[in-house]
């Protein structure tokens, strides 16, 4: 990761956007004392400026609870996360719609029938809502609907007071 590039691509009505994007800035590895030892992990990780104001900007806050009860599932993992940062960014009037190919190539890796998966999908589906019950969804015959809801964890305030000038 710490040398890895990431490259995203959107596109709009009468557009598209390409972001390219380092994750790790810079690193700082130490150096072993003892030729029997084995360089370490690097002392000091920093990040790019472009990911850790898109972390600032955009990091939804996940419950530690609902983690550790879905820890035996990947895909609960998965999709919990996903509904976590997708649905208190859908707009509040204008619920969006997923298909269920596109639900099976984002979650479906290893499936090879659409009825398992959407079987097995629907089924993680209640698993992470008795986890985030606030989630609010609909599944249909073409796909699921995705509405407007809170975050799993609701937002705090905070205040951040400049330091003093000396």
């Amino acid at each position: 990761m710490s040398v890895s590039t990431v490259r995203l691509a959107a596109t709009g009505e009468s557009r598209m956007l390409q972001v390219n994007s380092q994750i790790v800035g810079a690193l700082d590895l130490w150096a072993a004392k003892e030729d029997s030892q084995q360089a370490g992990w690097p002392s000091i990780i920093r990040l790019s400026d472009d990911y850790f104001a898109s972390l600032a900007k955009h990091a939804v806050p996940l419950d530690e609870r609902a983690l550790a009860a879905l820890a035996h599932s990947a895909m609960g993992l998965d999709v919990y996360t996903w509904l976590a940062q997708r649905l208190h960014r859908v707009p509040a009037n204008r619920p969006q719609f997923i298909s269920w190919a596109a639900l099976k190539g984002q979650f479906g890796q290893g499936y090879e029938r659409m009825s398992n998966f959407r079987r097995d999908f629907i089924q993680t589906l209640r698993l992470v809502h008795g986890q985030y019950q606030t989630a609010h969804f609909e599944i249909g015959p073409l796909g699921m609907r995705l509405f407007h809801s809170m975050p799993p964890v609701p937002p705090r305030g905070f205040v951040v007071k400049k330091p003093p000038q000396k």
